[in-house]
């Protein structure tokens, strides 16, 4: 059985980095897609060809990403029965009370303010990984068929 995806969806290029290099220090080796921007994270998940959709099992999400904004990434998956069960972690800089409450309205599992240093930014990505990598049962892929 191969590790899920994971889909980063950052546009700051600092925080990829960060992101990417937490992993690393984590161990946490499974493959890690990552998507600039709201358009391009939308398109790779819902890919217009007839192409299989891909499953990450964990995407961590930025609010603030040009060309679409987080919410309304969150908001499509939400709305979409073949995305709408996997974890999504807002992991963003805002600390907006408003962002917070719009994240999780929108279907968001967890919310988290990326620290500023390292070591607490590299601690939270490795929390992250381990809990929604490991210890958390993903939902079904398919649902059973109610009688």
């Amino acid at each position: 059985m191969t590790s899920p995806t994971i889909l980063l969806v950052e546009d700051n290029p600092d925080d990829e980095a960060l992101t990417l290099r937490a992993f690393k220090k984590s161990n946490i080796s499974n493959e890690v897609v990552v998507m600039r921007d709201g358009a391009e994270a939308l398109a790779y998940l819902f890919p217009g060809n007839g192409d299989a959709l891909p499953c990450p099992g964990l995407v961590l999400l930025d609010l603030n990403l040009p060309k679409v904004g987080g919410l309304e990434v969150l908001r499509q998956m939400r709305a979409d029965e073949r995305t709408q069960l996997i974890p999504v972690v807002v992991l963003t800089s805002s600390k907006l009370e408003e962002d917070i409450l719009d994240s999780y309205r929108n279907g968001a599992n967890a919310y988290v303010r990326k620290p500023v240093r390292f070591s607490e930014f590299a601690e939270a990505v490795r929390t992250l990984g381990g809990f929604w990598l490991l210890l958390n049962e993903p939902a079904p892929s398919r649902a059973p068929e109610s009688d």
